[in-house]
């Protein structure tokens, strides 16, 4: 099963569960997407941390080996979000966006607000370097879900919902250790 639409969380509130092999099956259908449009990225930015497993799975189901990283801050919590996205270093080095191809992934566009920056950052005026002209970059984003809230409409999506997301890499608390 890809995802499981019958999940609750502890306060008994629908949730949406992606399994690992939806996972595999989505990112797969993602990229095929991807493919079929004709636009091949020449790097993939992952918006960090949600989008760093999606943006490696379709990395290599494209063949595309430049990736780089946008760490980004906005949910603190379930449901729990700072007032705006906040960048985190370390920056990513942008001069070598310069004329490229550039597919930006993340797990979910839920506000679409952190998409939406990363999107601003890269695509809409270009990125200015040191005060010099701008690097022109051909940006286009992608996610696994979007939210019908979202600020943002990204170009390739795998599914709409409106429920809060488990996936398999964070459902889990982080591992302490063992003493």
């Amino acid at each position: 099963m890809a995802f499981d639409d019958g999940a609750t969380s502890n306060d008994g509130s629908p949730r949406e569960s992606l399994t690992w092999q939806g996972f595999g099956d989505a990112t797969r259908e993602l990229a095929q997407k991807v493919a079929d449009s004709g636009w091949m990225p020449d790097l993939i930015v992952a918006v960090a941390r949600g989008g760093l497993l999606p943006a490696g799975a379709v990395s290599y189901a494209l063949g595309v080996k430049a990736i780089g990283t946008m760490n980004v801050e906005f949910y603190t919590d379930v449901a729990e979000t700072l007032p705006e996205p906040v960048l985190l270093p370390p920056l990513m080095d942008v001069s070598a966006l310069d004329g490229k191809k550039v597919l930006v992934v993340d797990d979910v566009a839920d506000s679409g607000k952190t998409l939406k920056m990363v999107m601003d950052l890269i695509a809409k005026d270009g990125l200015s370097l040191d005060g010099k002209a701008a690097v022109k970059v051909d940006a286009r984003s992608l996610v696994i879900y979007e939210k019908s809230r979202s600020v943002i409409k990204p170009d390739y999506v795998w599914k709409e919902t409106d429920l809060w997301i488990n996936f398999p890499w964070s459902v889990l608390p982080p591992v302490t250790p063992n003493n």
